[in-house]
C-alpha cells in the first residue's frame, strides 16, 4: 500500500507532461500566427507583383 501511495505522489509531482503540453500549445500558437501573417502579406504582395507584371508587359508591348 505504501508503494502505491509513493508512486502516486511521484506521479502527481511529475511536471514533464505538463511542460510538453505547454510547448505544444506555444508551437501551435506560433504556427497559427505565421499562417495568418503569411496569408495577409501574400494578398498584398500578389497585388504588387500584378502591378509590376503589368508595367513590364506594357513596356515590352511598346517595344514590339
Amino acid at each position: 500500500m505504501d508503494a502505491i501511495l509513493m508512486m502516486l505522489r511521484k506521479l502527481r509531482a511529475d511536471q514533464s507532461g505538463a511542460t510538453a503540453i505547454e510547448y505544444g500549445l506555444i508551437a501551435a500558437l506560433l504556427a497559427v500566427a505565421c499562417i495568418s501573417g503569411m496569408s495577409t502579406l501574400g494578398g498584398g504582395s500578389n497585388g504588387l507583383w500584378g502591378k509590376i507584371g503589368g508595367f513590364v508587359d506594357g513596356a515590352t508591348n511598346k517595344v514590339n
